[in-house]
């Protein structure tokens, strides 16, 4: 179990949680919610042992696995080695026998050995390669890559041996901060089965809707300057959090009501002959005084694109016979399709198989090597790339209201600061410069753009990366409500179910276009396989 006693966090006068005692139970599965900039990281960090509190102590089991984010820091390591590593006792004792090997061999130095070879056993370490492989393979990872040195594989593949090393030796407790985030749908679902065996304590960090609710025996939920448990999974905590503060506001209004009832009796007998009954108004007054409701944390933009008056034709974008590549890899090799007037196409896939590759080619960003995208009748695109450096500079002093206005020359200023109060980008932030932006602000700066922009067709390249829970949620209600065309790539499934009527998907035999939903091409490819 994970004790927290009395924490709190501030930075200056703002307040993350105060005075905060809970107890993470072992064989529960927490998820840590709250939008960004609510504390959740802050918080994750200080139970990590990386950042110190306010105030305030935490208790931690004796073994603890942690998803660490520094790849830099292993990238002259084994792969195999690093997954290892996630069990310090046995990691420590490997080395410190491998370093007694090249020593002069003495009585002290045999008893020594004799005493590490103990501590390898007890923790299993003759099945360490073994069961570090299982993790793996797991996750996806090929084979040839166990051997190899962290730099020499690819960053994603660097995040998910990250991950296995969080997962490996059996840890009492585990500590993940976006564990889904460089993981396909295949591995999303191996994790999954993992932590649903798993019988630790468990807090996890996701803005992926579906793996919450899929595996979180309960919520802690950072809000009103406190964290809060809820049982149940992320949708579940929602409906309770929502009911609480509805039932919380009416009781609210029917004291008001009250409360204006007896001042008025007040004001009309106070100078008469029922003083008695007027004190009695008075205590009664004083005691349905409601108290202030804190103010929730929570913020959801509003997210509605409108497509151009200028109608498209019936079919907006036909690829033939495309191919491109990259040195001696080809990511996309004869591809050809049609996307139609209205069309909602969900892109999922690996990563590394060519996703972003198409996007960019649909999006006229890039040419292919060969074969042709053509554009249909008055077609306008908007485009969020998954890099936001390819149309976001992170330099200078240009702000978020600057770089908007030069998305649509001519607007006026309180149509930019009307969108920006919708991508909750109130008071001085519209101001806030550009180079400044965390990865959430960048993004819902994007977001912006695009309702500012004329259009008819969205591609969307892993929009919801760097979004909170109620972003990308709102995000999924724009684009399904939108009454145009929208091609989306994602490995949030909540997105791609709520979103895409058709699929195209990366898959390792070539590329496939679905003419059905999520759900539906999920169930294909099972009676298929």
């Amino acid at each position: 179990m994970i004790t927290l006693s009395k924490i709190s966090k501030s930075f200056g006068s703002r307040i993350l949680f105060d005075d905060v005692t809970i107890t993470f139970n072992a064989g529960n599965r927490y998820g840590l919610t709250g939008p960004n900039g609510a504390g959740k990281t802050t918080l994750l960090k200080i139970i990590m042992g990386f950042e110190e509190p306010t105030a305030g102590t935490i208790t931690l089991p004796d073994r603890v696995g942690i998803l660490r984010q520094n790849i830099e820091a292993y990238r002259d390591e084994r792969v195999l080695d690093v997954v290892i590593m996630g069990n310090h006792r046995l990691w420590d004792a490997l080395k410190e026998r491998d370093n007694l090997y090249e020593v002069e061999m003495s009585d002290d130095v045999g008893m020594r050995l004799g005493e590490l070879e103990g501590i390898i056993a007890e923790e299993d370490g003759y099945s360490a390669d073994a069961n570090a492989e299982v993790l793996l393979a797991g996750m996806g990872i090929p084979h040839e890559y166990f051997e190899q040195k962290m730099h020499e594989v690819p960053t994603d593949i660097q995040f998910r041996v990250l991950l296995c090393q969080a997962l490996f030796g059996e840890p009492q407790a585990l500590l993940l901060d976006e564990p889904t985030n460089h993981l396909d749908l295949e591995s999303i679902g191996w994790l999954e089965t993992f932590l649903h065996n798993y019988k630790g304590t468990l807090i996890v960090i996701s803005h992926d809707r579906h793996f919450l609710n899929s595996i979180t025996t309960h919520i802690a939920d950072i809000d009103y300057e406190t964290i809060i448990i809820y049982p149940g999974n992320y949708d579940e905590m929602v409906f309770a959090k929502t009911s609480v503060r509805q039932r919380a506001e009416l009781d609210a209004k029917s004291k008001e009501k009250k409360i204006a009832q007896l001042r008025e009796f007040v004001s009309r007998f106070g100078a008469g002959t029922r003083a008695s009954q007027v004190q009695s108004r008075l205590r009664e007054i004083d005691r349905l005084q409601p108290q202030d409701l804190k103010q929730s944390n929570i913020q959801r933009p509003y997210i509605r694109f409108i497509p151009s008056e200028k109608a498209p034709g019936k079919i907006l974008l036909k690829v033939d016979d495309i191919s491109k590549g990259y040195e001696d890899l080809e990511v996309i090799k004869s591809f050809s399709m049609e996307l139609t007037r209205d069309d909602k196409v969900g892109v999922i896939g690996n990563n590394g198989r060519g996703k972003t590759t198409l996007l960019k080619m649909l999006a006229q960003v890039l040419a292919p090597d060969q074969g042709k995208v053509e554009l249909g009748h008055q077609v306008l695109i908007s485009y969020f790339p998954q890099n936001h450096g390819e149309i976001v500079e992170k330099k200078g002093t240009k702000t978020a209201f600057d770089w908007l206005k030069e998305r649509r020359p001519g607007i006026y200023d309180q149509d930019i600061r009307s969108v920006m109060g919708k991508m909750l980008f109130g008071g001085d932030d519209a101001f806030k410069p550009v180079a400044t932006l965390s990865g959430g602000e960048t993004a819902r700066l994007i977001l912006a753009g695009m309702l500012l922009s004329e259009h008819n067709l969205l591609i969307l390249d892993e929009p919801n990366n760097h979004l909170d829970l109620e972003a990308v949620s709102a995000l999924g209600w724009g684009l399904n409500e939108y009454k145009g065309t929208v091609v989306v790539a994602s490995h949030d499934r909540d997105l791609i179910a709520t979103v895409a009527t058709k699929i195209i998907a990366f898959e390792a035999d070539g590329i496939h276009f679905f003419e059905g939903n999520l759900e539906e091409y999920l169930a294909h490819k099972k009676a298929s396989s």
